[in-house]
């Protein structure tokens, strides 16, 4: 499959997206701690600075701040670095943001390995474990820039806190400006019948590859974009495992707690058939150019075609 660059990164896609509906929807302000160049809430601020709140180098803050401005009866956007959000300022989120269910919704950029150079302080591989485990919390993925425009107005259409895992860098183009997009959605990307391949956000070029790879050797593998984690299309997989009997999970993320054990754990209860989880083993990453990085750690399409093939194989 032939994948189109894309000409801009998710996390400035969803930015883009927020700059441009603040002109109709006057309700919701933006915070920041200290990372607009790298965030692109900037665009934000350019256009309208009263409704821009920069705190500083100053998570936990950011987070109280945000949640005070929320129980007032506002919608808040905080944009920050993904490990920053998950694991600084967790508590923040789960106390003052979850449990009293407020409309805070986070840009949170760099997830996962796609910060490969920025290396492992920056690289958000333990995220969507905290997030998804939080009561009242919404996840969402997008795998291009499209889908990263559409999950800010699903955001901001949602009751309640959302958090949404953007790109550091411009990766790949798969969807059409007007494709629909909704809370607890999927889209199968490639139709087949004798592996499903589940995986969101850039692994999903990775699962496509995959497909491609396993295709030359007859295996005609299903390929998955759960871009909605939490929640998440449970009807869809079983759906797809109708067919396929055979189910690889990839994830740019720690293997242990990721969506893939969440996704193992309901097929173990309703569908059970051969699975194999794809990610991080019990390890950091490293710095380093995002292609190799995902290589070295087993994460590439390569990668996962060997690890599909030999599950199909124990399949049959």
């Amino acid at each position: 499959m032939n994948f189109v660059p894309a000409k801009i990164a998710t996390r400035r896609a969803f930015a883009e997206r927020m700059t441009e509906c603040a002109s109709t929807d006057k309700d919701f302000v933006v915070f920041e701690s200290d990372l607009a160049k790298s965030t692109y809430s900037y665009l934000f601020k350019e256009k309208h600075p009263e409704r821009y709140f920069n705190m500083g180098i100053a998570e936990i803050g950011t987070m109280g701040a945000a949640a005070g401005m929320a129980a007032e009866g506002r919608k808040v956007i905080v944009c920050g670095y993904g490990v920053f959000i998950t694991m600084r300022a967790v508590e923040a989120i789960r106390s003052f943001i979850c449990y009293p269910h407020l409309n805070v919704k986070f840009l949170s950029s760099h997830g996962g390995l796609t910060a490969a150079i920025d290396g492992v302080t920056h690289q958000s591989t333990e995220d969507i474990a905290f997030m998804t485990t939080l009561p009242r919390m919404k996840v969402l993925v997008p795998a291009d820039t499209a889908a990263a425009k559409a999950a800010f107005d699903i955001a901001l259409a949602t009751p309640g806190p959302v958090f949404t895992r953007l790109t550091r860098d411009p990766l790949y183009e798969l969807y059409d400006s007007g494709e629909e997009f909704h809370l607890g959605g999927s889209k199968i990307v490639r139709a087949g019948k004798d592996v499903t391949i589940a995986s969101y956000g850039d692994m999903v070029f990775q699962a496509l590859a995959a497909a491609d790879e396993l295709a030359k050797g007859g295996i005609d593998a299903e390929v998955i974009d759960f871009y909605s984690l939490k929640p998440w299309d449970q009807a869809a997989l079983a759906q797809s495992l109708k067919k396929t009997q055979a189910l690889v999970v990839a994830e740019n993320h720690q293997k242990r707690n990721g969506f893939g054990y969440e996704a193992a754990v309901w097929v173990l209860q309703n569908t059970p058939v051969p699975t194999r989880l794809i990610g991080l083993e019990d390890t950091f990453g490293e710095s380093g150019a995002y292609q190799k990085t995902l290589e070295k750690f087993g994460l590439s399409g390569a990668a996962i075609a060997e690890k599909a093939a030999a599950l199909v194989a124990r399949k049959k």
